[in-house]
């Protein structure tokens, strides 16, 4: 038990510390709101796409597909978004922070720390590349979808049905998941170089990210959303899990297939959200809130996860 706290408490404790370092640094004068502001919009439009490239590419999607992973991922994400946002619209009293909340109630860091965690488990990332095909397209997909719906109004009509398509065919992270696709299917290989370049542009995602959040967290902001930032916590690292991993057991997943699957469904908020709903005119204090909050309280939550599957003998 205290080897699998010490494994998830390395794994989610330096995601807050990051943040933690960018509170500070926004406190002591050294980042300022241009900072955030600058950073965000270059995360959104640039870093954020090229990893998603990466990954996408990286993934061979031409030979060992999983589809029975893949397609679990795909069903889990795809009920959970719909069933969340229609709790969302009927439950929530501000209106404002729908798009918010639905976003961070069902997106996590699989294609980060996800790998990171497999690779802590097993060795190596086993089947998380599927869980990358199977989820990571309908995560943002499905943000771009809530987001732009669910974002800043100038009337009560909200956004028509052109401006949300435009606005998900011209979304940057959607394109370089595409391209990454095509660049995946057709097998072509890019010189080292450039790969390496890629790479390197691309780390920089998620510790931008992680600082974003720690240097625009406003504290008494989100005192004030207390209660919507309990509550989306408690559906991404305790609802999901419990809804769905009964399910995943009785169709026979196990071991590393299964890990991925308590990764997905209970790990803590990915910090690229907060970077979309900053952009796309959404609630970012709540974002960063349950971002900050999920971060620590998945460390024994998916401590808890994993302990119980391995104890039934599910997971070796």
């Amino acid at each position: 038990m205290m080897e699998s706290l010490m494994f998830s408490l390395n794994g989610t404790l330096p995601v807050f510390l990051v943040i933690a370092l960018g509170y500070v640094l926004k406190q002591i004068g050294l980042l300022n709101n241009e900072f955030v502001a600058v950073s965000n919009k270059f995360n959104f439009n640039v870093i954020l796409p090229l990893l998603l490239f990466k990954d996408m590419a990286e993934s061979d999607l031409r030979t060992g597909f999983d589809g029975k992973l893949a397609g679990f991922c795909a069903l889990s994400t795809t009920i959970a978004f719909f069933a969340i946002w229609l709790f969302a619209r009927r439950f929530l009293k501000d209106k404002s922070m729908v798009g918010a909340f639905v976003q961070a109630s069902y997106r996590c860091s699989v294609a980060v720390m996800g790998v990171a965690l497999m690779v802590n488990l097993y060795g190596d990332a086993g089947p998380a590349p599927m869980m990358i095909v199977g989820s990571v397209p309908l995560f943002n997909i499905y943000a771009v979808l809530v987001l732009s719906v669910e974002g800043t109004r100038t009337d009560r009509s909200g956004p028509s049905i052109a401006s949300t398509v435009k606005g998900i065919v011209t979304n940057p992270l959607l394109i370089g998941i595409a391209l990454g696709s095509v660049v995946s299917l057709l097998g072509i290989q890019f010189p080292t170089i450039l790969n390496k370049t890629i790479a390197s542009v691309s780390s920089l995602a998620t510790p931008q990210a992680l600082i974003c959040i720690g240097a625009g967290f406003e504290g008494r902001k989100a005192l004030s959303k207390l209660g919507p930032t309990f509550a989306a916590s408690l559906v991404k690292l305790v609802v999901l899990p419990a809804v769905f991993l009964p399910a995943a057991v009785a169709l026979g997943f196990r071991d590393a297939s299964l890990a991925c699957l308590v990764i997905l469904l209970g790990s803590a908020t990915t910090p690229t959200s907060y970077v979309m709903a900053e952009r796309m005119g959404n609630d970012g204090v709540l974002t960063s809130s349950v971002i900050v909050l999920t971060t620590l309280l998945s460390a024994l939550t998916l401590t808890f996860w994993l302990f119980l599957l391995r104890s039934a003998g599910y997971l070796a």
